[in-house]
């Protein structure tokens, strides 16, 4: 059986990508830090499901962790990143701006690296990363996502273009979702909230097609052609 690891699987898009992938006869890993949630979900999905406690703003544990679940499923073909996190913060809170850096960019670096290193141990691979079509422009309330989100993106950028010079077939997956119906929604005048069902399915078609970008829901390419040429006079109204 096919093999994959989520890292970031204990709710929304994660946990129904899981049940998505077990449907398909993968065998998956889940990563999370709320454990419980996790047990939930190997009760409900069976024994083709594994589960590990993971903090990803604790990076070299992170990497750590990773391995160990990597050797417990005897390899791993597909690693799915969809820890994160994020904060409406106008007001610059440090705080906040510091656990969004920790999980957004230092965790999800150290993981991504971790898994391109074991793809090209391995010859080949499939390396997703969920972001945010917040990675398009910067945002005055959430300066730290959207810039973080802007990082992950460029950074999936440059391992394909690494993939491509070491002559892999290492596959690099940069998806960037719109709203979606989970904790990460937040603000006013929400529009276009896709389901987390839906927004998974999607995710899995792009994964199942070796898309290198996809936009999720498939409406939401249209908010970004906006974003990208919509001049800054208009832009900072937003």
């Amino acid at each position: 059986m096919r093999k994959a690891i989520i890292i970031g699987g204990s709710s929304g898009i994660g946990r129904e990508l899981a049940k998505i992938l077990v449907h398909e006869e993968y065998i998956v890993g889940v990563t999370a830090r709320r454990i419980q949630l996790l047990s939930e979900l190997q009760k409900e999905i069976g024994p083709n499901l594994l589960v590990k406690k993971m903090d990803v703003s604790k990076p070299e544990d992170a990497v750590r962790i990773l391995h160990e679940l990597i050797d417990e499923m005897g390899g791993c073909e597909l690693l799915v990143i969809s820890a994160g996190t994020g904060f409406i913060n106008p007001g610059l809170s440090w705080d906040k701006e510091e656990v969004t850096i920790s999980v957004n960019v230092s965790g999800f670096t150290a993981v991504a690296a971790a898994a391109m290193l074991h793809f090209i141990e391995k010859g080949r691979g499939h390396l997703v990363n969920i972001s945010s079509i917040a990675a398009l422009r910067g945002q005055r309330n959430a300066p730290a996502y959207n810039a973080s989100k802007a990082y992950a993106s460029n950074y999936m950028q440059g391992l394909r273009q690494k993939a491509g010079h070491l002559r892999l077939p290492i596959v690099l997956t940069d998806i960037q979702p719109g709203l979606v119906d989970t904790a990460m929604a937040r603000g006013e005048r929400l529009f276009w909230v896709a389901a987390p069902e839906k927004a998974a399915q999607q995710i899995f078609d792009a994964i199942r097609k070796k898309k290198k970008h996809a936009y999720v829901t498939k409406r939401w390419r249209l908010i970004a052609w906006v974003l990208r040429f919509m001049p800054d006079f208009l832009y900072k109204h937003f």
